[in-house]
């Protein structure tokens, strides 16, 4: 599998062979569908918490007596019928983690990889720095590869320039190779790549 590699002014200037074992497989919706799933649980805090009415501050004294006043019975302040009593079955702090084997999240990250490639949906570029961090550097580059949609950029190391010059397009976003993941390959149309950023994703989860 061959993909062209461009320059930042839209050139073809390569051919790069890219891994079957990474951009070469079928789609998994099942494992797709798990992975984006698992992702968003863990980024949950689970931090909501509510006091039940033996947690909250206030006097245990009945407010009036139990029968001949023609109202409704009533017990003490902290009563879940009153305003400022307890909460029932509020939410407590919790985990929302989920598990999933490795060989599965590794697949379903190459599924959405391979889907891509086979969209037409992935540039490959030879390098993307530049000197300083200016937008209107980023907004050209992206319109030289025909990008006119959301898109995820790869490096293969921290470029800051690159990160500020696209830090005003809300519908940019780039990342070090290493940390692609699942949400941000389903959150984007377009994938743009350098050729070392390609490389090191071979390695790290290629076969």
């Amino acid at each position: 599998m061959e993909l062209p590699v461009y320059s930042l002014k839209g050139e073809v200037v390569d051919q790069m062979q890219l891994s079957e074992s990474v951009f070469g497989l079928p789609f998994n919706g099942a494992v797709v569908h798990q992975a984006m799933t698992r992702q968003l649980a863990n980024r949950r805090q689970g931090t909501a918490a509510t006091k039940a009415r033996s947690e909250v501050k206030g006097s245990t004294r009945k407010l009036y007596a139990q029968k001949h006043t023609g109202r409704a019975r009533r017990g003490n302040v902290k009563s879940p019928l009153l305003r400022g009593g307890g909460v029932v079955f509020g939410p407590n702090p919790r985990t929302y983690r989920q598990a999933m084997p490795k060989k599965m999240r590794r697949l379903a990250l190459k599924c959405l990889l391979s889907a891509k490639v086979r969209e037409g949906n992935m540039r490959l570029v030879q390098e993307l720095d530049f000197e300083e961090a200016r937008t209107r550097y980023m907004v050209a580059t992206l319109s030289s590869l025909g990008s006119d949609s959301s898109v995820l950029i790869l490096t293969d190391r921290s470029t800051p320039a690159v990160v500020k010059s696209a830090a005003n397009l809300p519908r940019v976003k780039v990342l070090p190779s290493a940390l692609v993941n699942v949400l941000d390959l389903l959150s984007h149309e377009m994938l743009i790549a350098t050729v070392p950023a390609i490389r090191n994703i071979e390695q790290i989860w290629g076969e």
